[in-house]
């Protein structure tokens, strides 16, 4: 079998597994923690959206943020695992990957990783299982994991 990484990631947390057959129990290798993502909104802006008045001198409007600071440190975690694993592609670490992730964060992971380790990925599943034991992944994942 070819070696498989499964990624188990939420926002805030992700753990890394590792099978060595592929209807075999997984072994977790790795996890990494990102607790920002878990602040309050509060906690990670030091300033309100600033504010600009129109050139009529009536009235002010403020500064919209595209991105929420909550949001902004979850694409910033999902980066980092993509820098992890492309790094662990070019170290040969794994041959195939297959991702479980909180259904939003699966997609910041999509749009995170590069293309060499998105052709790696062999299976998604758009489930938040990150706190459960490696037997209870397991059951969500097939009785036989791909192996190409």
């Amino acid at each position: 079998m070819k070696k498989t990484w499964i990624l188990v990631a939420d926002s805030s947390k992700a753990r890394l597994f590792t099978v060595e057959t592929a209807s075999g129990p997984l072994v977790e290798v790795r996890d990494f923690m990102h607790p920002e993502a878990r602040m309050h909104e509060k906690e990670l802006t030091t300033d309100l959206p600033g504010k600009h008045r129109n050139d009529t001198g009536v009235g002010a409007h403020g500064f919209e943020q595209e991105v929420e600071p909550k949001e902004q440190e979850a694409i910033r975690f999902a980066h980092e695992l993509a820098a992890f694993l492309d790094k662990a592609r070019n170290e040969h670490g794994y041959e195939q990957l297959v991702v479980v992730a909180a259904p939003k964060f699966l997609g910041h992971l999509r749009e995170a990783l590069p293309a060499p380790v998105r052709n790696l990925v062999r299976l998604e599943i758009d489930k938040n299982l990150v706190g459960q034991s490696p037997e209870d992944i397991r059951k969500h994942l097939p009785e036989y994991l791909p192996n190409g």
